[in-house]
This record gives C-alpha cells, structure tokens and sequence, in this order.
C-alpha cells in the first residue's frame, strides 16, 4: 500500500482562499496526477501553471514533489515577479518561473500554461521541420504553432521577451530541444491542447521510425480545419472530456482533490 506524507501546513488553505480560487486548484492538482498517470512527467522538474481568477498571481508545483503528490491544497501561489502571497512552506522552480511569468505577463487568456519534457515531444523538438502534418491531431495543432529556439536552462529573465515574442497569441509553443507547451483559457482547455499536441508527436515519431514515405496532408484540407478547432480546443472539447478526465481521476487517484 502506498503511503502518503499529509502536511499540516498546508491543510487549512481552503480557508484562505475563495471558491473561485480553490475551483483551479483542485483542476490544476488534477491535470498534475493526469500528467502522471499518462506518463508525461519528469521526475520533478516541468511544469504547470494557472492564474488565480481575478488576479495576475498564479499556482505552480512545489519544486520537489513529483506531479502524484500534488493536491488543490500544496499549490504555491506566486506574484509575476516570483514572491510568494500566500504561505507556504514549498519554493517553485526557477526555470518554470521565468517560463510561466513570461506567458502569464503577456497573455491575458493564459488561465493556464501547460509545459512538459516528453521523450516523444523533445524528439520532435529536435527535428528542424517541427511538426509534421501527417495526422489528424497535427493537422489541429498546426493551425496554431510557433517555435521557439533553445536558449539553455530557463533561468535568464531576458529571455522572457522572446519566449513572449515567439509565441505570440498561438496556442502550442514548440521549445527547440527541449519540450511541448501549451497555453488553455481554463486548465481544461490547456490539457486538451497538449494531449493532441503530445499525440501528433508520438505519431510522428512511430511513424518515421518505420523508415517508410510520409504522407502529408494537403493544404487544401488543412484549410477545412480551422472550424473545428475553435469550436472544439477552446471551450467545447474540454467541456466534455475534462468531467471524464475527472470521474478517471477519482476512480484511481482522488487526492488530488486535498
């Protein structure tokens, strides 16, 4: 039987917080133990954010927990200059500062910023065409895609404008040797985003691991594709697999909800 450490330091934020706040924190603690569950995380050190409604604060990881420890509670709530405005007794990761404060500082529709370091995304990330169009999940995350060129470990704040700068107002950011991020209204919408993100990638990876022809899908019909996307990666998609993400969540691992 699995263990867990119950830190009374932070048992009682519920207290403290609004409804509107404590909402995001038990979605966000989810969407941490989904990343888990699928498989995405990397020991202790990506990354997920989102803002506080109603303010420019925003909740990420306590930097050495891994992502099945999370809970709605553990969250640390920053300010974009990185100071803390509510207790805690966990500090967040540099890197994921400078990465999250940039977006969440440019972008007013960034409820949440979705980073991960999957073995299939850094692949990708290191190829020079980036995403190919050669699936269905690509041909939606090519409709909004930027890229932006590694600079080393994310702990030089000028690199903040260009991270700013190269995203632009996309909605899947390529890191260049380094690894997938996606931007969401709502932490649901950002999780959405990077499952099909995260898809087309191991599709293209499985794909040209077989040394066969690609076919890419004509412009054409990547056209057509538009439509559905804005109906269904911002807002409608999530609101119907992200309860299902949940009710998955509770089955097997509902502490996240603490």
């Amino acid at each position: 039987m699995q263990m867990r450490v119950v830190d009374n330091t932070v048992s009682n934020i519920r207290d403290k917080v609004s409804a509107e706040e404590w909402a995001v924190r038990v979605d966000l603690a989810a969407c941490y133990r989904l990343v888990g569950y699928y498989g995405w995380d990397d020991l202790v050190f990506t990354h997920i954010s989102a803002r506080v409604p109603g303010t420019h604060d925003f909740l990420i990881n306590p930097y050495g927990l891994m992502f099945d420890e999370m809970t709605a509670s553990n969250l640390v709530r920053v300010d974009l200059s990185g100071k803390k405005t509510l207790d805690s007794p966990y500090e967040i990761n540099p890197a994921g500062y400078t990465i999250h404060s940039a977006i969440h500082e440019a972008r007013e529709d960034a409820g949440c910023v979705l980073h991960l370091h999957t073995m299939e995304g850094v692949a990708v990330s290191c190829q020079k065409a980036g995403v190919l169009p050669i699936s269905q999940q690509a041909s939606i995350v090519v409709q909004s895609l930027s890229y932006h060129d590694y600079e080393g470990i994310a702990l030089n704040p000028e690199e903040k404008v260009r991270l700013q700068a190269n995203l632009g107002d996309t909605r899947h950011l390529m890191l260049r040797n380094h690894g997938l991020l996606t931007v969401g209204r709502t932490v649901p919408d950002a999780f959405l985003a990077m499952f099909t993100f995260q898809r087309a990638c191991e599709i293209q990876v499985l794909a040209q691991g077989h040394g066969a022809e690609l076919i890419q899908i004509p412009q054409s019909v990547l056209d057509t594709v538009p439509g559905y996307t804005k109906a269904v990666m911002r807002g409608a998609g999530s609101a119907l697999t992200w309860p299902a993400l949940l009710r998955r969540m509770d089955k097997v691992d509902p502490g996240y909800r603490n």
